[in-house]
């Protein structure tokens, strides 16, 4: 039976003791039979000796997250690994610089047009406060945050944004 490296690697992870499945059958037989006849030598009479009791078989249980794991990578619904020629691995490899390439110039593309968008509100609000023949009055007007948030404070204001914030708040920002 072929083994994955992928396999062998987390069953080492995890301290799975990794082997074929005729020799799985075979572990598996040996330790049911080992707990049986060990379990069978350290009987303890239960509190009530009524025929139902006597006839559970007492298994120990095992870490049920070894138990997922071996499931999970023994079931035939998980996809083999990637095996690839070296010509092939190299066209992937290229196909996926390329497009993480082009994620990069999308994101600075986005990043640019935000920061034009910041910097022309800037450049206007600066306007108002110093350009302006009223004294900045506008701007002062135009700042004011009466009754836009119902009585909740603009601190818990959020800016409409497409997903959350990687990290919460960036204490070293600085202008």
């Amino acid at each position: 039976m072929y083994c994955s490296p992928i396999l062998r690697s987390l069953a080492q992870t995890f301290r799975i003791p990794y082997t074929t499945a005729t020799s799985l059958r075979q572990l598996s037989s040996r330790l049911t039979s080992a707990t049986t006849s060990t379990s069978s030598l350290r009987h303890v009479a239960p509190f009530s000796s009524t025929a139902p009791t006597l006839a559970k078989k007492q298994v120990q249980k095992g870490d049920k997250r070894i138990a997922l794991i071996r499931y999970y990578l023994q079931h035939p619904l998980t996809p083999r690994p990637l095996r690839l020629s070296r010509l092939r691995s190299l066209r992937h490899w290229t196909i996926h610089r390329a497009y993480l390439l082009y994620r990069r110039q999308v994101l600075t593309a986005q990043e640019r047009e935000l920061e034009r968008q910041y910097n022309s509100m800037r450049d206007a609000c600066e306007e108002l406060r110093t350009g302006v023949g009223d004294g900045g009055r506008l701007f002062r007007v135009a700042m004011e945050k009466k009754g836009i948030w119902r009585g909740v404070p603009v601190e818990y204001a959020r800016i409409q944004t497409e997903g959350p914030a990687r990290e919460g708040w960036n204490h070293d920002w600085v202008r």
